[in-house]
């Protein structure tokens, strides 16, 4: 989302015309996910992505189409044989994406979604995608807050305020009917929860190429090290933070929600074991710690001599990392994110 907004701000800076493409319905086999989104600005030029490729094309002459009568539509895709290799999901699914023009009103909210997502914060866009050509496009900004943005019709915006703790803890995107004046209205609720983040305690070797190639997935990086040699600007010039602080004290301070994955990897217990004791109770979706099966063992021993529980215990991923065979840095790091990404996904 971050990436698309830095588009949005630079192009209509530029005072140029935006529609932004939204995959709000999926069946079977779909490429992208509900809630993936590309943007186009009046010249044709386009960043993100809806279908991986399969269908870029067509969305960006619809959104051109979307910009010169500014108004929004549906788009429908799926795949036909004599058509899966023109305009169409050869894979065999189908997707609906909503088109919209991006307009000054809708810029107002920007700086809001950007605040929230900085802030770590849950979020939805509700958004009227179906109905009346006067309810098409108007959105409520909902957040864990009193106050929503937007336009949408009244009656929603005192109902979905009165309903956000709900909505917010649904964790999903989807679509309801409601009824406006017996008229029926269809809402997108496209969920956005807290930016996914990997702290990384030890700034050691493996935890360069681990940052990298953490970076291209999308993750926020932290690299948390009380050893300012290890823990530099100059070895780590990408990393949304540095933090020199004792282990312990970082995470408590950065605060490890579902949205957190912990690789410890400095191979020291007097940095590892204060990591550990904190990430392993917390809301982290994964905890990995670098180190031999006996290395591990003597690991646990300890860990369990803290007073950590068994459930506690069982999360920690050692040695870390799938096995696949690498011996490289760049292979371990590599193993590592694989299994984060494994977590995520629970696979």
């Amino acid at each position: 989302m971050l990436d698309i907004l830095r588009h949005i701000e630079a192009w209509k800076s530029s005072q140029m015309e935006i529609a932004v493409a939204t995959v709000v319905k999926t069946w079977g086999s779909a490429p992208r996910g509900v809630g993936a989104k590309m943007v186009v600005n009046q010249d044709g030029d386009f960043a993100g992505s809806v279908s991986g490729g399969c269908v870029e094309g067509a969305v960006i002459e619809e959104a051109s189409s979307v910009l010169r009568n500014q108004q929004a539509k549906i788009l429908h895709f799926g795949v036909a044989d004599e058509t899966a290799w023109e305009v169409g999901l050869a894979c065999g699914g189908e997707i609906e994406v909503f088109v919209e023009p991006w307009t000054d009103e809708k810029m107002m909210s920007v700086s809001s979604i950007r605040s929230l997502i900085e802030g770590r914060k849950k979020f939805i866009i509700a958004k009227a995608i179906r109905g009346s050509r006067e309810q098409v496009g108007r959105y409520l900004l909902i957040s864990d807050t009193n106050a929503v943005e937007g336009n949408l019709h009244p009656k929603f915006r005192e109902g979905f305020s009165q309903q956000r703790h709900i909505l917010l803890k649904e964790g999903s995107s989807f679509t309801k009917e409601y009824l406006l004046h017996e008229d029926p209205v269809e809402i997108f609720f496209e969920f956005h929860g807290p930016p996914l983040r990997l702290v990384i305690v030890g700034g050691v070797h493996i935890a360069s190429a681990l940052t990298h190639q953490a970076k291209s997935l999308g993750y926020q990086v932290y690299i948390v090290d009380p050893r300012s040699s290890f823990g530099s600007k100059e070895r780590f010039p990408d990393v949304d933070g540095l933090i020199s602080e004792w282990p312990d004290k970082a995470l408590m301070e950065l605060g490890l929600d579902r949205y957190t994955a912990v690789a410890v990897l400095s191979h020291d217990p007097k940095l590892d074991d204060p990591a550990l004791q904190v990430a392993l109770p917390s809301d982290a979706f994964y905890v990995g710690a670098l180190g031999s099966r006996e290395t591990q063992r003597k690991r646990r021993l300890r860990l369990e001599d803290s007073g950590l529980s068994e459930e506690d215990l069982s999360r920690l991923k050692g040695p870390i990392g799938l096995n696949l065979g690498g011996r490289s840095p760049a292979e371990i790091a590599l193993s590592i994110l694989a299994e984060v990404v494994a977590c995520l996904h629970k696979t």
